[in-house]
C-alpha cells in the first residue's frame, strides 16, 4: 500500500512502471483510487541499513533524501540535468554501500559529495563546501577558492 500525497488514502493503483535510466530503481506511476490524483514513486535497492556518526557522536539512520535535497540546494538555479544529479547521488550511496560499514562518518559523505560536486560544476562545489567547511568569514571563501586554482574558471556563467 502507499499513502495518496493529496489525501492520505491508503488505496493507490500502479499505472505504469519501468526502470530509471541508469537501472538503480524501478519508477511507478501511481493513482489514487479516491481522488484520482496521479503521483510518481521510486523503489531502491537498499543494500544494508546505513547509519552515520556525526562529529558530535550522535548517530542517525542514513536518509538518502537527506543527501539528495543537501545537493539540489548547492546546485539551485545552476543549468545542471537533473539526471545527472540522480546519477551523482546514486554513485555516491553506492560509494557508502559498497565500504562494508554499517557506520558511516559524516565527514565521508560530505567529502564524497564535494567530489562529486567538483566533476559536475564547480559553483555549485563551492557553495556546497562553504556550508560543509563553516565558512565563517569573505577571507575563507577567499582562501578556498585560491586553493582551487584559476578562479575564472569557478565564477564562469554560461
Amino acid at each position: 500500500m502507499m499513502q495518496c500525497p493529496f489525501c492520505n488514502n491508503q488505496e493507490t493503483q500502479v499505472r505504469d512502471s519501468r526502470p530509471t535510466e541508469e537501472n538503480s530503481a524501478i519508477r511507478r506511476r501511481r493513482q489514487c483510487l479516491a481522488c484520482g490524483g496521479r503521483f510518481t514513486t521510486f523503489e531502491r535497492i537498499q543494500m544494508r541499513d546505513l547509519t552515520v556518526v556525526k562529529r558530535s557522536g550522535k548517530r542517525a539512520p542514513f536518509d538518502r533524501d537527506k543527501l539528495m535535497r543537501s545537493v539540489d540546494i548547492s546546485v539551485r538555479k545552476r543549468n545542471i540535468d537533473p539526471d545527472v544529479i540522480e546519477r551523482m547521488v546514486t554513485g555516491i550511496v553506492r560509494q557508502l554501500e559498497s565500504t562494508g560499514e554499517t557506520d558511516i562518518p559524516s565527514n565521508l559523505i560530505g567529502s564524497l559529495i564535494m567530489a562529486a560536486l567538483r566533476e559536475v560544476d564547480m559553483v555549485s562545489y563551492v557553495r556546497f563546501a562553504s556550508v560543509y567547511k563553516n565558512f565563517r568569514e569573505v577571507k575563507d571563501f577567499e582562501d578556498f577558492v585560491g586553493e582551487l586554482g584559476n578562479p575564472s574558471e569557478i565564477i564562469h556563467e554560461d
